[in-house]
């Protein structure tokens, strides 16, 4: 595909050799002595190279050049110029120009200032690639986060109007990251992400914008061990046709968003292994441990019995004390209990709304919801679903704490369901405005023991997820410093085969 050229100056004779020359350079040159006319051709599409005459009516070449960059603002300009006139024309390079040739132009300078222009902007375009590539994969590891700098990075490479990250997700395509504006038709960004996944090779086709402009959509798959788990695509408004450069940056993101998602399968069960071993010594640990804490409990009480009779109300408050703290290693000790030995559910029809509002109770009884907004949003067409009652009690209950432990300070706490007839699950959502979290803290969310509270176990969250896990459902954490955070769990309303959740 030949490089696009825009030439632009007054002199018809000088026009005419620029065309000339230029097309003999192998280019595809738009010319034109109107800067009205240079507008519109950027309006209508994308070029590589513009040559701009400085003095010219009603426009100079400098306020083309400046009207031109807000169409197109990677574009390169070399500005045209009399010798008498180069001081203006260093001014340019100043205000955005690449580069300026003096009239009458130097033999071969015009070739040569053109070649190293060209090859500039290359060689930044790859330097911007490698720079977004290697942020986007030095950033936190989690692979919400770098699929999204992903997105972003393809989008500001490619000048397209959008870039979408889709995800396969048993048997569905699920948009994981997206950029640039909303697409006006999701189904065609899904229809090319499933093409180019069944060729298993990068796709163009048309696509349809607003307005009725036709525009173009380049997919490309997410190759990650056996085969495709997506594709990374991205729509180009009509007057931007992808070129051959930007099918090179459209492979090569899509290789990282591929490595994102193979690395977090890894992880995922590196981290099944490393939780069930982990799981399995804590168990025996809290076994020993156990019989001994049921016996100082024990003293405890006794002692307690005693300095109630003596009558010393000091050494009373003491003992006292120290039962709550055993208690509380107690409690420590079921938690890693039931975690290290996940139960075999007993399903039954459960109405999700009583439950939840069973656990809002209990965690209001152990937090002052005082001052607090609590707001209830039912989906009231939730239906009962195969659940197990008990087990959901103890993960709701400990995301319900979190969040309300988070508004301290006040704020709102949400709860809010969601049914989904086409998929046949159900959604819950926690939600607070409490303080948020750090991106450091967001990505240990789940892990086992972590906690930011002086108190807490750190047990909370990773029950909660493996409760959600043994329903075959999935949960959810998003959050940002200052604005709060949202708990998801979707669960299927009935129970899954373990074939069909391979």
């Amino acid at each position: 595909m030949k490089q696009k050229v825009l030439v632009m100056d007054d002199d018809p004779a000088i026009l005419e050799v620029l065309e000339m020359r230029l097309a003999t350079m192998g280019f595809d040159v738009t010319a034109t002595s109107d800067p009205r006319k240079a507008l519109e051709a950027v309006e209508a599409g994308r070029f590589d190279l513009a040559l701009l005459d400085l003095r010219m009516e009603p426009l100079d070449g400098m306020r083309v050049m400046e009207a031109l960059h807000e169409r197109q603002p990677r574009l390169p300009v070399l500005i045209m110029t009399a010798h008498g006139t180069i001081q203006t024309a260093v001014e340019a390079v100043r205000r955005g120009a690449y580069d300026y040739l003096t009239k009458p132009f130097v033999r071969d300078e015009l070739r040569s200032k053109i070649a190293r222009t060209l090859a500039t902007r290359r060689w930044a375009r790859d330097r911007e690639r490698l720079l977004t590539v290697g942020q986007a994969l030095a950033s936190s590891g989690v692979m919400a986060r770098v699929l999204d700098a992903v997105a972003q990075a393809t989008v500001e490479a490619t000048d397209a109007d959008r870039c979408v990250v889709f995800q396969l997700d048993d048997g569905r395509l699920v948009p994981m990251a997206s950029a640039g504006s909303p697409p006006p038709s999701w189904e065609r960004l899904e229809a090319a992400a499933t093409t180019a996944m069944d060729k298993g090779m990068p796709i163009t086709t048309s696509g349809s914008l607003e307005q009725g402009e036709s525009g173009t959509i380049v997919a490309a798959p997410l190759v990650v061990q056996r085969g495709p788990a997506g594709a990374l695509v991205i729509e180009t408004a009509a007057r931007l046709e992808p070129m051959e450069d930007d099918l090179e940056i459209l492979a090569l993101f899509s290789s990282q968003a591929a490595i994102a998602i193979r690395n977090t399968l890894d992880l995922e069960r590196l981290r099944s292994g490393a939780v069930a071993a982990l799981g399995r010594m804590a168990t025996q640990v809290a076994h020993e441990i156990k019989n001994p804490l049921a016996g100082l409990r024990l003293y405890v009480r006794h002692l307690e019995q005693r300095l109630a009779r003596t009558g010393d109300a000091d050494a009373r408050d003491l003992a006292g004390k120290i039962a709550t703290t055993v208690d509380h290693l107690a409690s420590v000790v079921s938690e890693i209990t039931a975690f290290g030995r996940p139960p075999e559910l007993h399903r039954q029809a459960t109405a999700l709304h009583p439950l939840l509002d069973e656990c809002l109770e209990l965690a209001s009884a152990r937090r002052p919801t005082d001052g607090l907004e609590i707001v209830r949003a039912f989906d009231p067409m939730m239906p009962r679903a195969q659940l197990d009652a008990r087990e959901l009690r103890k993960a709701f209950l400990n995301l319900i704490l979190n969040a309300l432990e988070a508004l301290e300070g006040g704020g709102r706490l949400t709860i809010a369901t969601a049914y989904s007839a086409a998929t046949g699950s159900v959604t819950v959502t926690i939600e607070d405005t409490g303080p948020g979290m750090t991106e450091e803290t967001l990505a240990r969310a789940f892990d086992l023991f972590f906690t930011t509270k002086p108190d807490g176990t750190g047990l909370g969250m990773s029950i909660a997820r493996s409760v959600i896990n043994l329903h075959a459902g999935e949960i959810t954490v998003s959050s940002r410093l200052g604005h709060g955070t949202k708990v998801q769990a979707r669960l299927p309303l009935e129970p899954v085969s373990d074939s069909a959740r391979l």
